[in-house]
């Protein structure tokens, strides 16, 4: 039988490193730590009902909601939650210029 040696490990620390160098992954991080974000932008009762779906080019922040009604209200409240959302954008290095909100993109957890 053969002796296998056990020394070419990799720290995982090296591995961390590693990828996040990857350009994906850093973007990846920084919209999912903005995403976190979003109950306090919206407020409570609009987290419940709505969550961060995706980002498109142009800095634009596709939201998914429950339904037509929430993406109105939050439609109508789109100016305020980007001013309470712009210093976790620069803390982020993030730039997000308009919200669009999607009730297609609502998928219930349950």
């Amino acid at each position: 039988m053969k002796k296998v040696l056990y020394t070419d490990f990799v720290s995982t620390e090296e591995i961390i490193s590693e990828m996040l160098e990857n350009k994906d992954i850093k973007k990846a991080i920084t919209r999912s730590n903005l995403y976190k974000f979003w109950e306090k932008a919206a407020g409570k009762k609009f987290a419940e009902k709505s969550k961060p779906y995706s980002m498109l080019g142009g800095g634009i922040m596709v939201i998914a909601c429950e339904n037509a009604i929430v993406a109105q209200e939050l439609m109508l409240k789109k100016t305020q939650i980007l001013v309470k959302l712009e210093p976790y954008l620069k803390s982020l290095k993030m730039k997000v210029k308009d919200l669009k909100f999607d009730p297609k993109k609502w998928v219930s957890e349950e």
